[in-house]
């Protein structure tokens, strides 16, 4: 069945659920035969376009996001009775926001993403950065949830730089930053 919006039934009783602050779908217990592959593109950037067409509704972004999942063969949306292929051109979230507590080794680190995510980098969470061998650019990601990252914003990244402490032991070289008990490194040695 399908609603006036063109969402199945079970689509808009999962926004409901998610509108009220319920927990995300539990997609990784769902196993749906694959049914195909859909036009839904997430760019670089963390826009989600439909056909070449940018999503116009956040809340649609937002509900989508909640049924993605990565697979060995790629990113799927799952729901209880289907699985559909989409194409994700690096990860399918962004870190736009960053907010602070604590210092230090107790220091805990609390990332936003675009579609309203919040997650804590830790042991759980790591904050990983990758240096394009070209032109040295760092690019930094933070894990989401399961197995999802999000790319670490610009003036994210930024922010992370401005509160960076040298590193101790083996990695005394290097500036990183602590969240939850655990020291990310977040560039090359200097």
């Amino acid at each position: 069945m399908t609603l006036p919006d063109g969402l199945p039934l079970g689509l808009a009783s999962l926004q409901r659920e998610t509108a009220a602050g319920r927990a995300l779908p539990p997609v990784e217990r769902w196993n749906p035969a694959h049914c195909g592959d859909i036009d839904i593109r997430i760019a670089r950037d963390g826009t989600w376009y439909h056909q070449g067409s940018p999503f116009t509704r956040r809340e649609l972004v937002r509900l989508f996001s909640t049924i993605l999942r990565k697979d060995p063969d790629g990113f799927h949306l799952v729901t209880p009775g289907e699985k559909m292929r989409i194409r994700v051109e690096d990860v399918p979230f962004l870190a736009v926001l960053l907010r602070a507590e604590g210092e230090g080794e107790t220091q805990r680190l609390i990332f936003t993403t675009n579609v309203g995510d919040e997650t804590i980098a830790g042991p759980d969470n790591p904050i990983r950065v990758e240096t394009n061998p070209e032109t040295g650019e760092p690019a930094p990601y933070v894990h989401v949830r399961r197995g999802l990252e999000a790319r670490i914003s610009r003036n994210v990244f930024y922010q992370l730089a401005d509160i960076a402490i040298p590193g101790t032991g083996e990695t005394s070289d290097r500036l990183g930053v602590w969240s939850d008990g655990r020291f990310f490194v977040l560039g090359p040695p200097s």
